[in-house]
């Protein structure tokens, strides 16, 4: 399958050493099998697969990904460089081209704590590498709207480098949306409407349309395929095990061409985009290329029979054809005694803001409430699903900082999670201050991972290495955390992805109102914010 001539036609591929030397067309009718390029992943934190990198390769490569560009600012926002540099030495021993970029944001805000921080020292010594490709996701816009000088020398490095910078703007329009641009800042992962990819891609970035555990924009942002398709890439960005068992890229590519957009379009969208754009060294099945290429059966599902990587079988209907390396877990975690009453509040007013939480998105919205009280204290209100979030910090003992969030629908139980972007303090939702606590206190003895407790029982997906990810198979840990889930679920949850949910609502540089260990945030005025409200506001 050529997708720079756009078509397809029978022919003997033949391979020398890692690279494509000839291409020869035969004369014959074309049918399967289908020899194409391997998948692309344009944007993506493998720690959020809860999987170490050689864990990760086994599934992606499974589903035809034969590359990624991965921004690992999650294990750097808990170890720094020691962190980035473990991801690419157990990316190293496996066959999946993982290329990886420097984190532009670690910490992602100075308004939170998190376990390192990459200055723009470090990160122009890191730009100098070359197995770092590119400046990762510039989540601070803020920080490039008013020329923040650290900010700033970050994207200038990048220049220096020749190297791309990617982006992370949500909702970001107008002169604002300009500047950002102008400042040489060339994707986008976070469009979740039609007419924001339209105005970012006026502005000449290149638009990543994610299909996510949590955040799914692929049916809001499917025609540009249509109306720019050469500015268009596919991506995960987060995806937890249970999903990447499901699929990868390949199930991005199946539903748009079930959806009727051009077989070359929507190829081109999951291979060369990425490719031409990051400068990765990937073939793409022309003559003098590494030969990174998979055959599968039909051009309707997709599901690789054969996948090769620089000329060597890696995966077929037998499974992967490597021997699984060891990995050494890394990390930093402190433990230190949490009680109860470290989640109570106060009842200081009639009203508070709470978190509103929409399932699907990252983004959420600020409602104003009435909680009950008790005793001088705020509680929680299951029946208004009105439920309280706290985030303790796990690099030093400090205060617990609790506030109220909706959306979740819990009726009963609390769980915790050591997942809580970008720094990754522990992150819990509960019914009740006391099983916040036995969550809270799970991970703190595990050193990181996921619980789900109740009065009857608890759960525990133990995540040692640096909090983030499991050294078990994919199979393994998307079996646990199925299994987390369901319980989530029956305890009242609403939400499609609960932990991925719940890991994002820390994240302080998407917008509106968040939550992370110095306090509530407001992620549109980027300040903090206060919990309480007058009652002139407006109240349910």
């Amino acid at each position: 399958m050529d997708l720079f001539q756009r078509e397809i036609y029978p022919a003997t591929v033949e391979v020398k050493g890692k690279v494509i030397a000839n291409i020869t067309p035969r004369e014959e009718p074309v049918q399967g099998p289908f020899i194409m390029p391997g998948f692309v992943d344009a944007h993506v934190h493998i720690e959020s697969s809860m999987l170490v990198p050689s864990r990760f390769a086994e599934l992606a490569i499974a589903h035809g990904t034969v590359a990624t560009v991965s921004d690992p600012h999650e294990i750097a926002n808990v170890l720094g460089k020691d962190g980035v540099e473990f991801m690419l030495s157990d990316a190293a021993k496996v066959p999946l081209k993982m290329h990886f970029g420097v984190p532009s944001c670690v910490p992602a805000t100075p308004f939170e704590t998190s376990g390192a921080e990459l200055n723009a020292k470090e990160v122009e010594a890191l730009l100098q590498r070359p197995d770092l490709y590119y400046l990762a996701e510039m989540m601070n816009y803020p920080g490039v709207l008013f020329d923040d000088p650290e900010v700033m020398a970050k994207i200038a490095s990048a220049h220096t480098h020749n190297k791309p910078i990617d982006g992370h703007a949500p909702g970001l329009a107008g002169d604002d949306l300009i500047k950002y641009a102008k400042a040489g800042i060339t994707t986008d992962h976070e469009a979740f409407t039609l007419a924001e990819a339209r105005e970012k891609i006026n502005q000449g970035m290149k638009i990543q349309i994610r299909e996510g555990s949590a955040a799914k924009n692929y049916h809001a942002l499917a025609p540009i395929l249509a109306e720019a398709p050469n500015a268009v890439m596919f991506c995960m960005d987060d995806c937890h095990p249970d999903d990447l068992l499901k699929g990868h890229i390949n199930g991005l590519v199946k539903r748009a061409i079930q959806d009727g957009y051009n077989l070359f379009d929507v190829l081109r969208a999951a291979t060369v985009q990425a490719v031409d754009h990051y400068n990765l060294p990937v073939g793409l099945l022309r003559e003098g290329d590494r030969a990174d290429f998979i055959v599968v059966d039909d051009l309707n599902d997709f599901v690789p029979q054969q996948v090769f990587i620089d000329g060597t079988l890696c995966y077929n209907r037998s499974g992967f054809q490597w021997i699984r390396p060891q990995t050494k877990p890394v990390n930093q975690f402190i433990q230190y005694p949490v009680s109860s009453d470290d989640f109570a509040i106060a009842a200081k007013s009639e009203a508070v803001k709470v978190i509103q939480v929409e399932d699907g998105e990252l983004i959420t919205s600020t409602k104003m409430m009435k909680p009950n009280q008790n005793a001088g204290y705020f509680v929680t209100d299951v029946e208004k699903d009105l439920l309280k979030i706290a985030v303790v910090n796990r690099y030093k003992k400090a205060p617990v900082q609790t506030a109220f969030v909706t959306g979740f629908g819990l009726k009963e139980g609390a769980f915790a999670s050591s997942i809580a972007h970008d720094s990754h303090n522990i992150i819990v939702v509960g019914t009740n201050d006391d099983e916040m606590k036995k969550a809270v206190e799970m991970l703190m003895r595990a050193r990181g991972g996921i619980a789900v407790v109740n009065q009857q029982e608890h759960h525990l997906l133990a995540l040692p290495v640096a909090g983030l990810m499991s050294l078990e198979s994919g199979q393994q840990v998307a079996a646990s955390y199925q299994q987390l889930d369901k319980i989530a679920k029956e305890l009242g949850c609403q939400l499609t992805a609960p932990f991925m949910t719940l890991a994002f609502m820390a994240l302080l540089v998407i917008p509106e109102l968040k939550i992370g260990d110095q306090g509530l945030f407001d992620g549109r005025k980027f300040e903090f914010t206060d919990l309480y409200v007058s009652n002139s506001l407006g109240t349910k």
